[in-house]
């Protein structure tokens, strides 16, 4: 059974950072694409960034240069990168990931992922 469980979140300071992981398991093989979603209250859910399994990385425009998403060369630790953090990007972070393989602009466009974990909250505030 496929299971992605993140972690790695936790209230901060604005300025602060925080690397939020994602850990997959139960596959045979590597997953072709991979994202990283957030969700605040009364908001619609939000693309923060996505990895294919070449390693090829797309991010949104709302948190490009602040974040950065990596993939381990196994290819079960999907990692989020935050820096800079302000109070807006208090949500609750998921992980997603889908066994199709995708590359780039097609992992980034992706819309029917497979996979979700149950979130990691993030909290920034003074």
């Amino acid at each position: 059974q496929v299971r992605l469980v993140e972690s790695g979140g936790g209230s901060v300071q604005p300025g602060g950072s925080l690397r939020l992981s994602c850990r997959i398991s139960g596959v045979a093989d590597s997953m072709g694409c991979m994202g990283w979603f957030r969700q605040a209250p009364g908001k619609e859910r939000e693309r923060l960034a996505t990895i294919d399994k070449y390693g090829g990385a797309r991010y949104g425009d709302s948190v490009r240069g602040r974040f950065t998403i990596s993939l381990d060369t196994g290819g079960d630790l999907v990692d989020l990168q935050i820096d800079t953090l302000k109070i807006e990007d208090t949500a609750m972070y998921y992980c997603a990931a889908d066994p199709s393989n995708r590359r780039g602009y097609y992992c980034w466009d992706y819309k029917d992922f497979d996979y979700w974990g149950q979130g990691t909250q993030v909290t920034v505030s003074s």
